[in-house]
């Protein structure tokens, strides 16, 4: 018994206390990548990045809270292509210049990047919220579920339990991580989203959370198919309503994945991705520090331990249930053939070419930047320097892409953590061994910084669309009138026309009806 306890206890050593003296150590290094240093409320406002791509590269040192010496106060930047769009939030997005992140060696939760993540992504949330779910049965009678978020109130259930077709509420499509655990994190959002009147609804993939696995074909990393299709229910089931995406950590590869498949038929308005994992392929090979893949690669054997019996039809349970990293469960679970070449050559021949070949061939498919160009919809990502998870920013977050694609906006914070990003302000309940959820109530404006700049994004996104959009109508209208063409010709045509002429209502590019068999959709 003493044994087991003294393992314990340098476990918890090892896992709390190594990993943030190594981000303290880091930390010292000159040559940050905080981009041209915080402006004006922390955030590069007037020095976007050119076309060329140069600025924005690391300057100055790595500094605390002063400015002696050219060190930059810790605060938040936004990297960006030069654009109209761009202009408009850093006018109207005052969250973004808001960051203040707890920063010293004050003995506090909130100044460690380990902390923090574990905080957002393990600890227990006494959350308001509660989810109607929605099992969705797909095209190869695989099982997807869609768990939309509803609030503990005094209303019936009857009332909670089915929202109305004709309901013009934003719906926000939150995708958790790719290990299926809902975190703290995504509870807290779905609670910030109701209080600023969206319709939260979280995407379970197969086999995740509870969901059934009723076919022997589990979802790839980054194969977009299931989504898709539960994209389309949800716009039959709110046609009126605006559709919002959040993805959370690795979740971040399937909605980049979707993104880029769909291009501009995605039905998304703009999309958000909170701490999200790039380089995918590199993060598998390159692992994360032992303790976090140890309690990953468990926790995934544990979910997938329900389905050993059916699993080994198609694949080698014994490696997949002998694994002791992240690349070997996914190898185990999409690269059949590599096993099979293993087994075949018994230990000689070129089984270690035809897996590495398999390997490859895999993230070709599964890579979510690899149809990146495709993105039609503004894409917010919110990163922070010292995330242990995804790693060095420098090697892990494609800089490249933010300096040249006008649809994508990198919020860049010094510290943050991975899905933390706690500030000064917060506290009271929503800490560890509190007894509240993110916000000191729900409803309360309150909410964390985070998720406070992400609706933000949404609500300046939707605004400038707006005007947009209102621009064109009145270019139009004047055209129409004959303001812009021939005298006397313009003004008869106009008022020759119907009415649905002058205001085309988008019409969807599915039959609904002819992709689904609504017997064969239940709800639990």
């Amino acid at each position: 018994m003493l044994e087991v306890l003294v393992a314990v206890c340098v476990l918890v050593l090892v896992v709390f206390i190594w990993p943030t003296s190594r981000f303290f150590r880091e930390g010292q290094r000159s040559d940050p990548l905080l981009l041209l240093g915080p402006g004006p409320g922390g955030v590069s406002r007037h020095k976007l990045v050119s076309d060329g791509g140069s600025e924005g590269l690391p300057t100055g040192s790595h500094g605390g809270g002063d400015d002696d010496g050219g060190a930059q106060s810790p605060g938040a930047a936004l990297l960006c292509k030069p654009s109209a769009l761009a202009n408009y939030l850093l006018t109207h997005c005052k969250t973004f210049s808001s960051y203040s992140p707890c920063v010293g060696w004050s003995w506090t939760w909130r100044s460690s990047a380990l902390l923090q993540g574990v905080h957002a992504m393990c600890w227990p949330c006494n959350s308001p919220v509660q989810f109607v779910r929605d099992h969705l049965q797909l095209g190869d009678e695989g099982l997807v579920a869609l768990d939309w978020a509803v609030a503990l109130s005094g209303s019936s259930y009857q009332k909670r339990r089915r929202t109305s077709s004709h309901s013009t509420s934003p719906v926000l499509l939150i995708i958790p991580n790719s290990f299926g655990k809902i975190t703290r994190n995504v509870l807290e959002l779905c609670e910030a989203a109701l209080s600023h009147g969206y319709l939260p609804v979280v995407f379970n993939r197969r086999s995740h959370n509870g969901t059934p696995l009723t076919t022997l074909k589990l979802q790839q990393f980054g194969d977009p198919g299931d989504l898709r299709e539960a994209v389309r229910y949800v716009r039959y089931r709110q046609p009126a309503g605006r559709l919002y995406a959040v993805s959370e950590s690795t979740g971040s590869g399937l909605l980049l994945s979707y993104l880029g498949e769909c291009g501009s038929s995605s039905y998304v308005t703009a999309a958000a991705c909170l701490s999200p994992v790039f380089r995918c392929q590199s993060w598998f090979e390159n692992g994360l520090p032992w303790p976090a893949q140890w309690a990953l690669v468990l926790y995934q054997k544990m979910c997938l331990s329900r389905y050993r019996t059916v699993l080994g039809e198609t694949i080698r349970t014994d490696a997949l249930f002998s694994s002791r990293s992240l690349r070997g469960l996914e190898e185990a679970l999409f690269c059949h053939s590599a096993h099979k070449g293993s087994a075949a050559a018994a230990g000689g021949g070129n089984s270690g070419n035809t897996s590495l070949g398999v390997w490859e061939a895999y993230w070709e498919r599964n890579e979510p930047l690899r149809d990146v160009d495709e993105v039609a919809i503004p894409v917010l990502s919110v990163c922070a320097q010292d995330d242990l998870v995804r790693g060095d920013p420098r090697s892990t977050l494609p800089l490249e892409l933010f300096e040249t694609n006008p649809h994508f906006f990198l919020l860049l914070t010094d510290r943050g953590g991975h899905c933390g990003f706690s500030t000064q302000s917060d506290g009271g309940p929503g800490g560890p061994g509190g007894s509240g959820g993110g916000a000191a109530a729900f409803g309360h404006p309150g909410a964390s910084w985070r998720h406070k700049a992400l609706l933000e994004f949404f609500r300046a996104t939707t605004d400038f669309f707006a005007a947009e959009e209102r621009v064109k109508q009145l270019a139009a209208r004047r055209r129409g009138l004959g303001m812009g063409g021939p005298p006397g010709g313009g003004g008869r045509a106009f008022r020759h026309r119907s009415i649905s002429t002058c205001k085309r209502v988008p019409a969807c590019s599915h039959n609904i009806h002819a992709i689904y068999s609504w017997q064969r959709s239940y709800t639990r």
